[in-house]
């Protein structure tokens, strides 16, 4: 069937704008641009897009972190577009701006049309018109125009229609006297489009009224400006401070146990805005639940709410998902953190000869100089971690991959319980750990994650000493043995003995007795002696010079890589192999006197060449060998702590919420009327025939043709004009009752 012209006037929506009778060209085509959907929907992309920026791209970090994610040039391309608070850019609060006044203006444009058209029957259709229409019909009654319009609206007034009858004169259909029945129902599919398009405008505004656009008017008429550097709360000037009755906000504010505060900061670019609350905040508690895997599972805060204004207080528990709302002010659980929890620790020597120990004090987010007269330090205490749960299975500690499973070992993990099989995982928190940076007097820093308790590798117990240059970077560990007293003193009593000259000169010269008969000559306990103090000098970084250049003959600084090095410059390539046997049974010679001289130094008893001991040694000649590249010159091992928990809580005075909500129940409602309630509309022609029966024609039309709607029109057709027949002219030759009809 070919399309034909519609016969109802067109009431569809325009998506062009508002086109003004007065006003300059300029100023008309402005308002026609903005007013069109066109440019709303334009709008609305961009906005989408940069949704999708503000989504992906983490948004409140410190400039810092973009640095070291994107490189100083792309750092500061996306800083000049404001990507990194992409929802409190002035951009896209103008974008909002210009969507909504868009969105508002084709409401108004287009809301009197649709509220016209609800209105409106349509009952000036006319018959050829209505013979046009994709769904039509025609019978032919024996009862009267009044009789058939009678039982026409009982029929629609029984299906939910609501109609209005037009009287037409005989002159204006054909000499015969007719009446025009013009039904409608699901009128308010139209509604819809009122509803979803206010609840779009209520949504901006709302979002707009509790952004950060009230925050920069306020910084734009009354002076306020953000705080871009560090002081105590009590020295903020008056221009970094926001008023009690500010409208709206949203900011955070961190409290440690036992703590106070009423003043919440806000973050603006690269600076801050303080907030004061009109009431304070007393935390009494803070409670955290750990999962297996060392996540936290559950926290929440006790704390007490004093109001300053009536001086009365109330106690409350602030947990995730839970808030507390006062004084038009919600009060979220929204993290936490370290309070300033206070560290003891001991102080090592890692270069030179001393084993002498300082102890040092400290509290989490404070700094601490140091300095021995000809260098300076600067020690950042950054965090005390409690909880460190590490997969300690042998396929981690060992790096040894696990033996091929069976075909019913692969079924079983698939097929069985959701949990893991026995011995593939093997959690276990192995103690508190603290985390620090050392500052050098040129600012370089490295940071530093050493675990307070030793931890069992390979059977073994060593102290963990992690460090990184870069916060991009993982960890390097050094592997410290502990003595048999589960003590890192033994590893340590043993270096300082490498970097001191007589304590080496001695220990070569035991291990020259040990190692000859007393009857050797003595050119070649001379030989040796030489040959066993050059050893064990060039393991310790004391490195020999080129006589010719001055420089040191191998790059490395001490420990292996130096005894290398040495090999390979001193001795001929055919040699090498043999030369390296003799030198590490030198070494491993040498460094057991120099354990042995080393215990007695400290009072201690020489120890026995058994399994137990020899493993503490070859993992210690490992660590000794790290050392020269540990670029710290101090181990600070954490001896005790006092932990200090601190809340963060998210603060906000949201007024726009309400409008917000209320936007969204619109749009739900706007949307499900869009989408699946239909408008339908339906024509009765009612026509006098000569014989005093009467002609009927019908028509039907909605917005969308879907097949629920043709089974309608069926049911309304059959049930108004009666069963069709395919000939006309039977149809007529037969009509007798209501129910005899023809298409």
């Amino acid at each position: 069937m070919s399309a034909t012209p519609s016969p109802v006037p067109n009431t569809s929506l325009s998506t062009s704008g508002w086109e003004l009778q007065h006003g300059s060209r300029a100023w008309r085509a402005f308002v026609e641009l903005l007013s069109s959907m066109r440019f709303a929907i334009a709008l609305l992309v961009i906005v989408a897009v940069a949704s999708i920026i503000g989504t992906v791209l983490t948004q409140g970090q410190p400039y810092n972190n973009y640095i070291n994610q994107f490189g100083p040039f792309w750092a500061e391309v996306f800083r000049k577009f404001e990507l990194y608070n992409v929802y409190s850019s002035w951009w896209f609060l103008l974008i909002l701006t210009f969507l909504v006044v868009s969105t508002s203006l084709c409401l108004i444009r287009n809301t009197p049309k649709i509220i016209t058209d609800l209105k409106t029957y349509k009952e000036g259709v006319r018959e050829q018109s209505m013979r046009h229409f994709h769904e039509r019909g025609e019978a032919v009654f024996t009862d009267s125009r009044a009789a058939t319009v009678e039982h026409i609206t009982g029929v629609m007034r029984s299906h939910g229609y609501k109609f209005k009858l037009q009287e037409r004169p005989a002159a204006q259909e054909g000499g015969a006297g007719a009446t025009m029945i013009a039904a409608k129902t699901g009128g308010i599919n139209r509604v819809g489009y009122v509803l979803a398009h206010a609840a779009f405008v209520l949504i901006c505004v709302g979002a707009l009224f509790d952004g950060d656009m009230m925050i920069k008017a306020q910084m734009w008429m009354f002076g306020k400006e953000p705080l871009k550097s560090n002081m105590l709360i009590s020295q903020v000037p008056e221009a970094n401070r926001l008023s009690v009755h500010n409208p709206t906000f949203r900011g955070n504010l961190q409290i440690p146990d036992g703590g106070e505060s009423n003043m919440a900061v806000l973050t603006m670019g690269d600076g801050v805005l303080l907030q004061p609350l009109p009431f304070n905040i007393h935390l009494k508690k803070f409670n955290i639940d750990f999962y297996s895997t060392g996540m936290p599972r559950l926290y929440s805060s006790d704390v007490v709410i004093t109001d300053p204004k009536t001086g009365k207080s109330f106690p409350a528990k602030i947990e995730v998902n839970h808030p507390l709302t006062y004084d038009g002010v919600t009060i979220f659980q929204s993290g936490f953190a370290d309070g300033g929890s206070e560290l003891f620790l001991k102080a090592w020597p890692m270069h030179g000869p001393s084993d002498k120990t300082f102890d040092l004090t400290g509290t989490v987010g404070t700094d601490r100089q140091l300095s021995n007269g000809a260098q300076s330090l600067q020690v950042e205490f950054s965090e005390l971690r409690i909880f460190n749960v590490q997969d300690m299975s042998p396929a981690q500690t060992t790096g040894v991959k696990p033996k091929e499973k069976s075909l019913m070992a692969g079924f079983d993990q698939h097929l069985g319980a959701p949990v893991a099989a026995p011995g593939e995982r093997h959690l276990q928190n192995i103690g508190p750990a603290v985390v620090y940076k050392i500052r050098d007097a040129s600012g370089q820093a490295h940071e530093y994650f050493n675990y307070m308790l030793p931890v069992e590798l390979n059977g073994e117990k060593v102290f963990l000493a992690g460090e990184r240059s870069s916060l991009d970077a993982g960890y390097k560990y050094m592997r410290i043995p502990a003595d048999g007293n589960d003590s890192i003193d033994g590893w340590m009593h043993l270096r300082a003995a490498l970097f001191n000259p007589k304590d080496r000169e001695q220990a070569a010269a035991q291990y020259v007795a040990a190692s000859l008969p007393p009857d050797a000559t003595s050119e070649l306990k001379s030989q040796l002696q030489v040959t066993a103090s050059r050893t064990l000098d060039i393991f310790a970084g004391e490195i020999p010079t080129d006589p010719k250049t001055g420089k040191p003959v191998v790059a490395a600084p001490g420990g292996l890589p130096a005894l290398a090095q040495y090999l390979e410059a001193a001795v001929p390539p055919d040699k090498q192999q043999q030369a390296s046997d003799v030198f590490v049974r030198i070494l491993n010679g040498t460094l057991w006197q120099l354990w042995q001289i080393s215990r007695e130094n400290n009072g201690q008893k020489p120890v026995a060449q058994d399994p137990a001991h020899e493993k503490f040694f070859d993992s210690a000649v490992l660590a000794l060998s790290d050392t020269f590249f540990y670029p710290s010159p101090l181990y600070l091992q954490m001896t005790n702590y006092k932990q200090v928990q601190a809340s963060i809580f998210q603060v906000a005075r949201a007024p726009g919420k309400v409008v917000v909500y209320t936007g969204a129940v619109l749009l739900i409602l706007g949307v499900f009327a869009m989408l699946y309630i239909r408008e339908r509309r339906v024509w009765f022609l009612v026509k006098d025939r000569e014989d005093g029966g009467s002609d009927t024609l019908m028509a039907m039309s909605t917005n969308r043709r879907t097949m629920e709607y043709k089974k309608e029109f069926e049911t309304l057709r059959a049930a108004s004009l009666g069963v069709a027949s395919p000939d006309p002219a039977s149809a007529q030759a037969n009509a007798q009752t209501p129910d005899s009809a023809s298409t």
